[in-house]
């Protein structure tokens, strides 16, 4: 099965239903599906082929929507690049990626100009918004995003299936231990296998009505569109989460059943008085990108009893890799679950040995979610993908520490590069930030290690008080004195308003390990 076949699918049983909202504008499944047969039959004419790289450089919107689905039908590879992307990375992905095409806003043309005309690759600008100007970048064909579609009108079936499920799908660039973005390939079977599997454990339906305030660059966002159009459900898109009482007003009037988060929105939405929100239809939350605080999780449940908290682990290698069922948060509310359907997952130590229970090890996923490697890096592909246990497979070592208990459920230890080395003692910033969480002042923290010349690395501890709290790097100490072994206790303590974000709403700890104690 190809990706776009699932819009195309909901497109047929149930032409007449919402399929996306966007601010005022609301598109029926004939509706999306006519306006991406209409694109799709424009790329192809413009000479867009088979396996071409199509960057996507849009904020949240009908038109970022509308291309992915289109860019699948043309039989090319989307690439979601976050619109707050700089000009230097931008120009390295395009040029990495040796994309075809970028569809990008006018208001972007101005700064990217030098970007675009420095990617020899490049060969279609596609201008959402105003009018094309007179040739605004030299030597690409530029062409209006509605003016191509328009071209189409008539074109509202689908153009002949070119790809096949073995196909890239899509690149996902993220962040490369070199410093550059490397690009995740992952092909239809892998895309298609990982919304499966997701769907059926959130016991999605079609009724399901999806809140989505994650960009579309982040693929945890991306999925939510993807998921939505595979159980023909409706998915309401937010350019983000910056007011939360205009979101959480959108939840209430749209009667959304899904709400897909991060720990940096649970923490807003814990300050917020939340009583005055009608959620009644609110069926459930979900989280991964980073572990969702067991402090978290218990105040949601008691703020909404009705609503299921799936706690979930992912990395974009393969999409997904573990759930937490709801009806097992209360026992188990610093687990991040079991492998998910259709998958298995293991842990191994540094010679390859599967460990015993409670032993910590590097996770290991097999299974069809499993991406095909990293663009054009055979190197770090074979770090990532290594020999699993039959003969001539891979499977994907995520560099990600864990223990399984006896039945099975895994427990985040830290990123293998994450963990801090203080008084010889292995230290996992996880541990210290569950802490930190559970103190009743505290909306964010995060942990990282500096260098030190008697401990090796010390632990720094960064938190942000909740709104009109204020507190003490001393007390914040004293409270993890009380409750953590003491080679574990934060040498330097910072207190700050907010703590610095990734683009894809995660606390940015890199920033924060450059950071001076």
């Amino acid at each position: 099965m190809q990706l776009e076949s699932f819009l195309e699918t909901s497109a047929t049983q149930f032409p007449d239903k919402i399929a996306l909202v966007c601010g005022k504008q609301r598109l029926t499944y004939a509706e999306l599906d006519q306006q991406c047969n209409r694109l799709a039959h424009a790329l192809l004419a413009e000479g867009i082929e088979r396996g071409d790289r199509v960057a996507v450089y849009l904020d949240n919107s009908v038109e970022a929507v509308v291309s992915v689905f289109a860019i699948l039908k043309a039989g090319a590879v989307f690439m979601m690049v976050n619109p707050t992307t700089k000009a230097d990375k931008l120009t390295y992905v395009l040029n990495n990626s040796r994309a075809a095409a970028v569809i990008l806003p006018a208001r972007a043309i101005r700064t990217l100009h030098e970007s675009l005309a420095d990617a020899p690759h490049l060969r279609h600008v596609v201008i959402v918004g105003d009018a094309v100007p007179d040739d605004p970048v030299s030597g690409k064909a530029c062409f209006g995003f509605n003016d191509l579609a328009e071209r189409h009108q008539t074109d509202i079936l689908p153009p002949p299936k070119r790809a096949i499920d073995v196909d890239l799908a899509a690149l996902i660039y993220t962040s490369g231990s070199t410093g550059n973005p490397k690009g995740v390939m992952v092909t239809h079977l892998n895309m298609v296998s990982a919304a499966t599997s997701i769907t059926t454990y959130l016991r999605n339906v079609p009724e399901d009505i999806i809140l989505n305030v994650l960009p579309l660059s982040f693929d945890y966002g991306l999925y939510q569109v993807l998921m939505s159009a595979k159980i023909g459900g409706t998915v309401v898109l937010e350019r983000s989460f910056t007011y939360p009482h205009a979101v959480m007003q959108k939840l209430v009037q749209e009667k959304a059943t899904g709400f897909p988060l991060v720990p940096t929105i649970s923490a807003i939405l814990l300050q917020m008085d939340l009583g005055k929100y009608d959620l009644s239809h609110l069926r459930y939350v979900s989280n991964t990108g980073a572990a969702l605080p067991s402090e978290h999780i218990f105040q949601l449940r008691e703020l909404f009893p009705h609503v299921q908290v799936y706690s979930m682990y992912g990395l974009t290698e393969c999409k997904r890799v573990s759930y937490l069922p709801p009806e097992d948060v209360d026992q188990r509310p610093t687990s991040v679950g079991r492998g998910m359907p259709n998958e298995e997952v293991y842990i191994v130590d540094e010679n390859d040995r599967r460990v015993a229970p409670g032993v910590v090890g590097e996770l290991v996923v097999r299974g069809s979610n499993v991406m095909r490697g990293y663009w054009e890096l055979p190197e770090e592909t074979g770090r990532m993908l290594r020999p699993g246990p039959l003969p001539n497979e891979k499977v994907l070592y995520t560099g990600d520490l864990f223990r399984m208990d006896e039945d099975g459920y895994l427990y985040f230890v830290g990123r293998k590069d994450d963990i801090i080395k203080s008084r010889g003692e292995k230290v996992s910033p996880k541990e210290v930030e569950n802490v930190l969480y559970s103190h009743p002042e505290v909306a964010e923290a995060a942990v990282v290690g500096v260098p030190d010349a008697i401990l090796g690395q010390a632990i720094k501890a960064v938190i942000a008080p909740k709104d009109g709290c204020q507190l003490s790097d001393k007390e914040i100490m004293r409270y993890c004195a009380g409750r953590l072994e003491d080679f574990m206790v934060p040498k330097w303590v910072e207190v700050r308003p907010s703590l610095p974000k990734t683009g894809n709403g995660k606390i940015d700890k890199r920033e924060l390990s450059g950071v001076s104690a």
